[in-house]
């Protein structure tokens, strides 16, 4: 079973992780979420236990505790619905420069001296 465990100590590590919840049954894997570009912990992360009845035991026990000075959530995670990913634009545009072709075949680019829209590459 999953579990998601919130509101953790930034500077708990998932050895002690994995230490606390073994105290409940076997952990097969602890995740804890970090910060890309810091690397420092987001404070949760994600349990696996194989034992479904372990897992649920450890959830009510676990939920509410202490750890730090820190009150920690822990409940069973929830599965991941279709794409999360989100699109912007609504066309899947990233925007920037439009590529179309102008009705005279030559592609179109903002002239800042005009104010407007001009052939890039039309004959001068």
């Amino acid at each position: 079973m999953n579990i998601f465990i919130a509101s953790l100590p930034y500077s708990l590590e998932e050895t002690e992780i994995k230490e606390i919840f073994e105290d409940y049954g076997q952990v097969n894997s602890v995740k804890l979420i970090t910060d890309r570009e810091t690397g420092r912990s987001k404070g949760y992360g994600f349990i696996d236990m194989p034992n479904e009845e372990e897992a649920l035991k450890a959830i009510e026990i676990l939920n509410g505790t202490e750890i730090y000075q820190r009150t920690i959530s822990v409940s069973k995670a929830q599965e991941k619905k279709g794409n999360t990913r989100k699109n912007f634009g609504g066309n899947n545009s990233r925007g920037g420069y439009n590529n179309s072709y102008s009705k005279d075949g030559y592609k179109g680019g903002y002239n800042r001296e005009n104010n407007g829209w001009k052939s890039r590459n039309a004959p001068q």
